[in-house]
């Protein structure tokens, strides 16, 4: 097995682990988080009824600046969107990353704009 392939079980795994234990519900969704080498993109999703309430992406946007601050943006927009949504509250899927970083620039704008999590 390969180092790349091994990385990416690994991430597999800790990212089942913390999905057994994370369940978007209609009072507190879900806020996932995918951040690729290029792109961060964020949702809000209700696993209840199973649909998006709000997304941002910097896919399609003319986002300058470190992959950090692409994230941050992206945290801001997700708690505006949110605010329009009527959610307050949240439940946080890292989706198997670490907390650290470009994931916690994201959660730490989601949370200066009023999101709770």
């Amino acid at each position: 097995m390969s180092n790349l392939a091994k990385k990416l079980l690994n991430r597999d795994l800790r990212k089942g682990r913390a999905r057994a234990k994370v369940q978007g519900t209609t009072e507190r969704p879900r806020l996932t988080v995918t951040i690729s080498n290029m792109h961060v993109s964020a949702q809000i999703i209700d696993d209840v009824k199973g649909h998006t309430v709000a997304a941002a992406t910097t896919v399609g946007a003319k986002a300058t600046g470190t992959m950090t601050e692409k994230a941050a943006g992206v945290g801001t927009d997700i708690a505006k969107k949110a605010k329009k949504a009527k959610v307050t509250a949240v439940v946080f899927d890292r989706n198997g990353r670490q907390y650290a970083g470009r994931l916690k620039a994201l959660a730490d704008a989601a949370r200066k704009e009023g999101l709770e999590f």
